[in-house]
């Protein structure tokens, strides 16, 4: 039956092999750092500011990273990269074109662009410059992003080395 998981599988063509599936309690384990992780910057931002909206971007990454630490997709420099590039692009085209659609469909594509040329390809990024764009945020709350940000791309290094840890207690138990 775990081999059949089709959200671990790579796509038909895909050189890539599939996702190695842990216990169920390990996988339960694995997936507690991103609920700690998205539930503390929750806090913080409610303690801070009442920008709830302006992190639902940073929670799609987390549990994205919990699916797979050592994608290319969850690696720190592109979680980095494109989130703080998505959320100056929205913030700029909110300054420039005002909040509605033009804002929104205009930083959505610049940060496609962006992130396809930088080679820093994290989808969750797209929504962080609509929310921008539709004016969750401004200067204050960038900072404020980067915050987080950095809070969940630490999530990255504690996700990795869990997994290793996980892997690691799974050979020894099985041999």
């Amino acid at each position: 039956m775990q081999e059949n998981r089709e959200s671990l599988k790579p796509m038909e063509g895909a050189n890539r092999s599939v996702r190695r599936r842990l216990t169920f309690k390990h996988e339960l384990v694995l997936a507690v750092l991103p609920t700690l992780t998205v539930l503390g910057v929750l806090l913080f931002v409610e303690i801070l500011n009442r920008q709830r909206l302006l992190f639902s971007a940073l929670a799609a990454s987390a549990f994205l990273i919990y699916l797979d630490p050592l994608h290319g997709t969850n690696a720190i420099r592109t979680l980095v990269v494109s989130h703080l590039g998505a959320a100056t692009v929205g913030l700029l085209s909110y300054q420039g074109l005002g909040p509605g659609y033009f804002s929104g469909g205009g930083a959505m594509i610049v940060t496609i662009l962006f992130m396809i040329l930088l080679d820093v390809v994290h989808p969750p990024a797209v929504s962080t410059s609509l929310i921008f764009a539709f004016r969750a945020g401004d200067e204050t709350n960038l900072v404020l992003f980067a915050l987080a940000v950095g809070v969940t791309a630490a999530l990255i290094l504690l996700e990795r080395s869990l997994l290793w840890l996980l892997t690691r207690h799974s050979k020894r138990a099985k041999a």
